[in-house]
């Protein structure tokens, strides 16, 4: 016989894994700012997330032990001494999705730290939101972040945004001789004598030589790898071993290593995305009770009686219970090395073979539109970017296979925090969606635009060559299917300008992809939301 604990394992893999049969309940699946409930054809594989796992007992305990035990440093305490220059760096807004209920564990990390920092001596403390071309958080969003007492000790002299484009807040590290790579950091970050750096690493992509790479650099040092070409030549974002956008990360991370010393604090959290009241979305149809039916019938009825806007509020206002499930401190690799483990733990799903269509429901958040509207460029990377890449180097859909994403595909933008988006949308794509030619033609114009400069640095906007990135983000998500089709579209142009088909239901959607792949098509759903990764064998 099989020890029990292969037994266990074997079910734990295969129960997240359900093929559509006749009989089978429908799917609740993501459209945006509401749900879809549909039937799948009968053969159709769904693939759940796993269930989340138990958190740490006490985390405060955890980060103590952590910081302690580091991986291949000397405990933190070690390091701190009287009178020197500490700067906590510290993760942004983008992660978790949706925010984390509070404490949020950066504020639970700042406070051990602080803590410390006092104890020895340690008074000058700088802390620096990560936010590298993202736009700058609120103060409101800062607040809730680091908690009441952090704030009002820091804010605002000692507690600030990460300005990228303030011509005497950047230090260049090093260049190589003809300008490809470039490290440029954080004034204040190449000045001190420790940087801790606070990390939530909410998929594999996050974390590691990423944080300070990317965190806390300008322009310059990201367009090493923020470009049409590293993304093409990574087969996956998630998967370090597969992704050129990491191997480039690692090589500006080890040069800032090689200048700086940084202590990483790396903490993995679960997938506990829904709290109560809406936790029944963490489970298969298959297990709905009759209450988490009445309920989901309920919630779905009244974000469609809401207006759009209203909707987008309620689900905002909605926190994540996550739990920490590790925490890691450290140097940069084998602290992230760690991580990861504990982060393919929780998403990673064997799955046998590859599907002819894959369907990617598309909720109503995005690293980039937090407080905000998933506009048409954000959906593309969702679906393009994020979820097609969520899987250990093997996409979940063929080489010439057709993406289905659900989602309205609204034209609507919000102007505060991605003015430049509306631009690129409404002049670039007319003319052309090539990735090359808008680098070339564009990405200086964007990126060097006064006005997206100065509402970057004073305002609450993403930089002006951001949308550019998010257009590279799908990139090789555009390059690998032969079709994409968004199901549910309220309107012909955003597809049309984004390249796609455009279908009013999900089963319009199936055949038109049946049509293009053949009859005996096999399909997958992904079913996302709460987070799952992929291992396709």
């Amino acid at each position: 016989m099989r020890p029990l604990k292969t037994l266990q394992k074997l079910y734990d893999e295969e129960s997240q894994v359900v093929i559509t049969e006749k009989g089978s309940p429908p799917r609740a699946l993501f459209y945006g700012e509401n749900f879809l409930l549909e039937d799948l054809p009968v053969g159709t594989r769904v693939i759940f997330p796993r269930p989340p796992l138990a958190g740490v007992p006490n985390v405060k305990a955890a980060i103590r032990w952590a910081i302690n035990h580091p991986e291949g440093m000397e405990p933190l305490h070690a390091l701190l001494r009287p009178g020197m220059k500490l700067t906590c760096v510290i993760d942004d807004i983008s992660v978790p999705l949706p925010p984390m209920a509070t404490p949020d564990v950066r504020q639970t990390i700042l406070e051990v730290v602080l803590e410390l920092c006092a104890d020895s001596g340690v008074d000058d403390v700088h802390l620096i939101i990560a936010n590298a071309l993202h736009r700058r958080m609120t103060e409101g969003e800062m607040r809730r972040m680091v908690g009441q007492k952090i704030y009002d000790a820091f804010y605002p002299d000692r507690y600030y945004n990460h300005d990228a484009e303030d011509p005497d807040g950047i230090v260049e590290l090093e260049r190589t001789p003809c300008g490809s790579h470039v490290v440029a950091v954080n004034r204040r970050v190449a000045e001190s004598d420790l940087i801790v750096y606070v990390n939530v690493n909410f998929v594999p992509m996050n974390g590691g030589h990423k944080s300070m790479g990317t965190g806390v650099a300008n322009y310059a040092s990201l367009r090493a790898h923020h470009n049409p070409k590293t993304i093409r030549e990574s087969k996956s974002y998630m998967e370090p071993g597969h992704s050129e956008l990491y191997r480039r990360n690692e090589r500006i991370g080890r040069a800032i290593d090689k200048h700086l010393k940084v202590f990483h604090i790396e903490t993995a959290l679960n997938n506990r995305m829904f709290g109560p009241g809406v936790d029944f979305l963490h489970k298969r149809e298959e297990d709905y009770t009759e209450g988490d039916r009445l309920k989901f019938q309920a919630m779905r009825y009244a974000l469609s009686k809401l207006p759009r806007a209203a909707a987008r509020t309620v689900l905002n206002s909605i926190p994540a219970p996550y739990d920490v499930t590790g925490v890691f401190a450290g140097a940069t690799e084998p602290t992230h090395a760690k991580t990861l483990e504990k982060s393919w733990q929780q998403y990673v799903v064997p799955v046998q073979g590859q599907s002819d269509i894959v369907i990617f429901p598309i909720p109503f958040i995005s690293p980039y539109s937090v407080n905000s509207i998933l506009n048409p460029l954000l959906v593309q990377v969702m679906g393009l970017g994020y979820f097609f890449n969520l899987n250990r180097g093997v996409p979940l859909v063929k080489k010439g296979g057709v993406i289905i994403l659900t989602h309205p595909a609204f034209d609507e933008f919000d102007p505060v925090q991605h003015p430049s988006y509306i631009e690129f949308f409404n002049r670039v794509l007319p003319e052309t969606r090539d990735a090359v030619q808008i680098e070339q033609k564009y990405e200086r114009e964007f990126a060097e635009n006064p006005s997206y400069v100065h509402l970057y640095r004073k305002g609450n906007a993403y930089h002006g060559v951001h949308p550019l990135y998010m257009w590279y983000w799908g990139e090789n998500g555009r390059q690998h299917a032969g079709k994409v089709i968004v199901a549910g579209g309220e309107n012909n142009h955003v597809p049309e300008l984004l390249g796609w088909d455009r279908t009013d239901t999900l089963t319009e959607a199936i055949e038109e992809a049946r049509g293009f792949m053949g009859r005996s098509a096999s399909i997958s759903l992904l079913r996302i939301a709460p987070t799952v990764m992929v291992d396709v064998k």
